[in-house]
């Protein structure tokens, strides 16, 4: 996770330097760390989750900066809230957050995200694998695989659901 800043920053001279950068960069514990450049692929994944979030009777959004907790401000790629979500920042727990890798990102980095969001208390916590077309779930302290991307019981997304709209877009968007 490459840093941009060798000392800490604080969130004033973090906002003044890197505020509405695109992409985007996000506050580490005084540090400003910019998001991989998302793909077509990626932004379509964003789009399709959002969209079936909302099916299920979420609010969901995309690229939504956090605020839970004054040393960090991540912006995760997709959330979704049995409420309303925070305005204009979520600064309380809510139930389901999204990452979705991109070439350039590391695991490890997606972990270190996964595992704050669970101290957080964010309930359902997923990564989704757009190359290998795998969604892992992050449960106590770790990853495991899972075919359920978000919600519960007969109101949730499987990784099949998911995985058939978007092929179904590309195909219906390819020249």
């Amino acid at each position: 996770m490459p840093a941009v800043a060798e000392h800490k920053l604080s969130l004033e001279v973090f906002h003044a330097r890197y505020g509405g950068e695109k992409p985007y960069f996000e506050y580490w514990d005084g540090e400003a760390i910019q998001k991989s450049m998302p793909t077509r692929l990626h932004a379509l994944i964003q789009k399709v989750l959002v969209q079936l979030l909302d099916a299920l009777g979420y609010e969901a959004s995309q690229e939504v900066t956090l605020k839970l907790d004054p040393a960090y401000e991540p912006i995760p790629d997709v959330i979704a809230a049995e409420g309303q979500i925070g305005d204009p920042y979520p600064t309380e727990p809510f139930e389901v957050v999204i990452e979705i890798l991109s070439p350039e990102d590391s695991f490890s980095r997606v972990l270190r995200k996964c595992r704050l969001y669970a101290t957080w208390g964010i309930r359902q916590i997923v990564v989704v694998d757009p190359q290998a077309r795998l969604v892992w779930s992050f449960e106590n302290g770790s990853p495991r695989e899972t075919e359920t991307v978000a919600g519960r019981g007969d109101r949730a997304i499987s990784a099949h659901e998911l995985w058939e709209e978007v092929d179904r877009r590309l195909r219906t968007t390819a020249p």
